[in-house]
């Protein structure tokens, strides 16, 4: 049983070295969550946001007050935008609705 353990060559030490290598990848994956959604947030949609903000909000609330800030900070984003400019239909409610009952 002793000997299952020991390390005598390179070769019985490599499985050892590549599980402590798994194990600093997964660390670092885990860790960098909160980075990784910030730039994110900042590609998709223009809003800064620091990463310590992001995991103090997930120790706090959990997946979902993560989702609400994310939310919120949309919606205000949008609210600074000011509002949508929506094109005119060229055809009216009545000629939409004859072109959807002949199509169906």
């Amino acid at each position: 049983m002793i000997n299952l353990f020991r390390i005598d060559s390179i070769a019985s030490a490599a499985p050892i070295a590549f599980a402590l290598v798994l194990l600093v990848i997964l660390v670092i994956s885990f860790r960098s969550r909160a980075v990784v959604f910030c730039q994110y947030l900042k590609a998709m949609t223009g809003i800064e946001l620091s990463p310590s903000d992001v995991r103090r909000v997930f120790k706090a609330a959990g997946r979902s007050g993560v989702r609400e800030m994310f939310l919120d900070l949309i919606i205000r984003q949008d609210l600074k935008d000011g509002p949508i400019q929506v094109p005119g239909s060229l055809a009216s409610p009545d000629e939409i609705d004859v072109k959807v009952r002949t199509n169906a």
